[in-house]
């Protein structure tokens, strides 16, 4: 077996599966696990290097351990690379303004016969659910909002949604500043860095990935200067034009959408107010980004 954490490529790695003196298909390879919920980027790493060993015809191909994988959220499925299941359009914005928002977690609770407890969160993030029903008001709304869902296939495909509580970096709720949320800080090497919203402050905080920011909103500081010397990648993330020295800290300001999708596979209009346009629910539920 071989760890892996996500510094070889996922070639290399499987290839050293053929190297262990053994046939293939005799093999179990263990493609590795992340310790600490901060670097839950390496799955990506780690599940190519999976599918690669799975490619080069071993008996079994593992990942460590369920307590990390339900932590970070991570999920994968056979096959999911030939499968679009996000499309970059928006929630109609009429429909969306007024939408209800809840979010959730999930918590394991054991309860004691003394009343005592033990809690266990299983989720590193939140997840959002929203109801769009009472912002559509009027026959137009109606029309647009079923061609929208037909084109979605119900709940097949993933779209942005824009949050009317949560939509930005500033915690104050204004526009979005250069300093608003720290990233990282630089190595001297490390030039790219992923999204992030916190709330709350300390080890208490609960950290956001942000994988969906407006484009043209998203400004960028480097020990606290402001600057253009950036570019956004496919994934979301910010690529420095260089480097940040050792210790240097690079913050950032952004708007952002929410990936969702429709949480139920029909949708219902009464024909009593059709001509009110009134829908009395619309549930969405927020997906994770892909890997």
């Amino acid at each position: 077996m071989t760890e892996g954490r996500g510094a070889e490529t996922a070639s290399a790695r499987a290839a050293m599966v053929l190297r262990l003196g053994y046939p293939a298909h005799e093999q179990h390879y263990f493609s590795g696990f992340v310790l600490a919920a901060a670097d839950r980027a390496q799955w990506a790493a780690i599940a190519k290097a999976a599918d690669g060993a799975r490619r080069a015809g071993v008996a079994r191909a593992f990942m460590w351990a369920l307590p990390q994988v339900a932590r970070d959220g991570f999920v994968t499925f056979d096959g999911e690379d030939d499968v679009q299941a996000f499309d970059a359009v928006d929630f109609p914005i009429a429909i969306g303004r007024e939408a209800m928002a809840l979010t959730e977690f999930s918590t394991q609770i054991v309860s004691a016969p003394s009343g005592h407890e033990q809690r266990a969160s299983e989720w590193a993030e939140a997840r959002m659910r929203y109801d769009a029903g009472p912002g559509v008001r009027s026959e137009a709304d109606v029309r647009a909002l079923a061609a929208f869902f037909r084109a979605r296939r119900g709940a097949a495909r993933a779209f942005r949604f824009r949050d009317p509580f949560d939509d930005r970096s500033a915690e104050d709720g204004g526009l979005p500043t250069a300093v608003d949320q720290m990233l990282g800080v630089g190595d001297g090497a490390r030039r790219q860095f992923a999204l992030v919203k916190r709330y709350g402050d300390g080890d208490a905080a609960q950290v956001r990935s942000i994988s969906l920011p407006v484009e043209g909103s998203v400004r960028v500081s480097v020990d606290g200067i402001e600057t253009a010397a950036f570019l956004m990648t496919d994934d979301g993330e910010i690529m420095l034009d260089h480097a940040p020295p050792f210790g240097v800290a690079v913050r950032a300001g952004f708007l952002f959408d929410v990936p969702v999708r429709f949480a139920e596979d029909r949708l219902e209009a009464s024909r009593a107010t059709f001509l009110a346009g009134e829908i009395a629910s619309v549930p969405l539920v927020e997906v994770r980004a892909p890997w």
